[in-house]
């Protein structure tokens, strides 16, 4: 009845395991029917006791036979009308195997940094020394706030280059952006239904909110940053804000337009979450201060990430509740834990306690002010009167915004996949309808600076060419 292969790569009494469950799901086994004794069917298949043992065991655990003292093993009554006709796996051709997402030659993304610049060297040495420090604490549940160690490492950091103000206890220690923002909106919709958001603006904040059952309200931005009025008039209680350097189109919100949205916070009860996005790399002039240390008080979230300037594989990112938030963010995640991994956290604090973060900032200011500079000359040469740069001087993109007589952005992005070019659509960022004009989002940070040069000089034919 049974065929055992010793060939095959699998272990005899799996094997014998799936061959008997088969026949119990495909009825070829009937309910109530006794199974050969352990003895007989080992003699019968030329194989040991315990391999017959080991399969009648696995199959006695998950029910599809059972045992009655001193009569031996028999089949499990099962609903065969709801039963899966084969659990067997099917063996896969070459053709089915998944294939690899096409490689670029030239990768315009905005979120791609430096392949080279992640310090290696220096963040193994702060692991290994964390790992020796930290055996004690690796049996243990760590604080679901986060390591304190790193959250008091954090205010430091923040105080001294971003201007904010608040307390180690105020600092949430989250596994990106994107768990912060779902975690704020676990604490607020209880109290709030409708989030406003930049628009053009960041895509995630839009789905993350949108799937925690808020409406999105688009809200039009311009140089002075988010249109006050509109978001004044719009009814939403809770805005999401980039001032520092506004996503996609990297304006820098005015100090007077930052008072006057602080001031729309404590007039209603509303809320501002502010993304400090790329607030480290700005390549002319200090950062600029944050909302929050305007207003330490204030009802402001306050979200940053080390993900653009070190790394977004490791997925770490902070966000600083305000104090009345505090006591609902205790109520609603008192039983969960942290989801970041202890290591990790604590060579992040060590990483910043001796003074390798803010050389790497530095370094890295530097790294892609480079690169910036170079799109800038590629796009002047290449483009010249035919587009205008927006956003430029911080950040790790730009905004090319073409003029007349361009193909269109799908067209653009079809034509650039062709040729090796992945181009982000800026059409992403709207949360209405597309935008009046054409824009392209160039990335420069992945890419090396020639690279760089030939993937402006193609993309400016692509952009023009006849249909």
């Amino acid at each position: 009845m049974f065929i055992l292969n010793s060939n095959d790569t699998a272990p005899l009494y799996k094997q014998l395991y799936n061959q008997i469950r088969e026949h119990v799901l495909s009825g070829k086994l009937p309910a109530n029917s006794r199974l050969p004794s352990v003895r007989d069917l080992a003699a019968e298949l030329s194989t040991s006791r315990n391999t017959v043992e080991g399969a009648y065991q696995e199959l006695h655990a998950e029910g599809y036979i059972y045992s009655r003292e001193r009569s031996g093993y028999f089949v499990s009554v099962l609903d065969h009308d709801v039963a899966p006709l084969s659990l067997s796996p099917k063996p896969r051709t070459p053709g089915t195997l998944p294939q690899p997402s096409p490689g670029y030659t030239c990768d315009f993304h905005p979120a791609r940094l430096d392949p080279a610049s992640f310090p290696t060297a220096l963040w193994r040495a702060c692991f290994l020394e964390c790992l020796r420090e930290s055996s004690r604490e690796l049996t243990q549940y760590g604080d679901p706030q986060g390591d304190w160690e790193l959250r008091s490492t954090i205010r430091q950091y923040l105080e001294r280059s971003r201007g904010v103000i608040c307390e180690p206890d105020q600092i949430v220690v989250c596994a990106g952006l994107q768990q912060s923002l779902d975690m704020v909106a676990h604490l607020v919709k209880g109290n709030h239904s409708s989030v406003a958001v930049e628009n053009p603006g960041y895509h995630l904040p839009r789905a993350v909110f949108r799937n925690n059952s808020f409406d999105i309200v688009p809200i039009n931005v311009a140089s002075g940053g988010i249109d006050l009025e509109m978001l004044t008039s719009s009814g939403s209680t809770i805005v999401y804000v980039t001032p520092s350097h506004q996503l996609p189109l990297g304006w820098v919100m005015p100090i007077a337009n930052r008072l006057k949205l602080i001031e729309w916070a404590a007039s209603g009860g509303n809320l501002i979450l502010e993304d400090d996005y790329d607030s480290e790399l700005r390549y002319h002039g200090k950062p600029i201060p944050s909302l929050q240390g305007l207003r330490p008080d204030g009802n402001i979230v306050y979200l940053g990430t080390f993900s653009k300037i070190l790394s977004p594989a490791l997925r770490l990112s902070y966000l600083v509740l305000p104090r009345p938030l505090l006591a609902a963010y205790h109520g609603v995640y008192r039983y969960y834990f942290s989801t970041v991994p202890l290591l990790e956290q604590r060579t992040m604090a060590k990483f910043m306690e001796q003074g390798h973060w803010m050389r790497h900032v530095r370094r890295m200011r530097i790294l892609y002010q480079k690169k910036h500079d170079t799109l800038l000359r590629a796009i002047a040469h290449h483009f010249g009167s035919r587009a205008t740069v927006i956003g430029q001087g911080a950040g790790l993109h730009v905004v090319l915004q073409l003029h007349e007589g361009h193909a269109g952005e799908a067209v653009i992005i079809k034509r650039a996949e062709r040729e090796g070019i992945r181009l982000f659509p800026f059409s992403a960022t709207c949360a209405t309808d597309e935008p009046a004009s054409t824009n392209l989002l160039l990335g420069f940070g992945g890419m090396a600076a020639a690279e760089i040069e030939r993937g402006i000089g193609l993309l400016s034919r692509l952009c023009f060419l006849e249909p």
